[in-house]
């Protein structure tokens, strides 16, 4: 799998951590610590992926960059 970004958040709404992924719109995965959301959104990309191939689209190159500001 390409180096997909991950932004992960605390949702107060969800009392979860939510994962998404900016390149691969409507990626996104639930858990209750940091690793067990990390973990779900690697078995959501892989999905999203896989689906990409099964509907005969190309999968998407990461252009999301990490940068830190504070």
């Amino acid at each position: 799998m390409q180096p997909y970004l991950i932004e992960m958040l605390w949702s107060a709404e969800d009392n979860a951590y939510l994962c998404i992924a900016p390149d691969l719109p409507g990626c996104s995965a639930v858990g209750d610590t940091p690793v067990e959301a990390v973990r779900e959104m690697q078995d959501a990309m892989t999905a999203w992926l896989e689906a990409c191939v099964a509907m005969g689209r190309e999968q998407p190159q990461p252009i999301a960059q990490f940068r830190r500001v504070a």
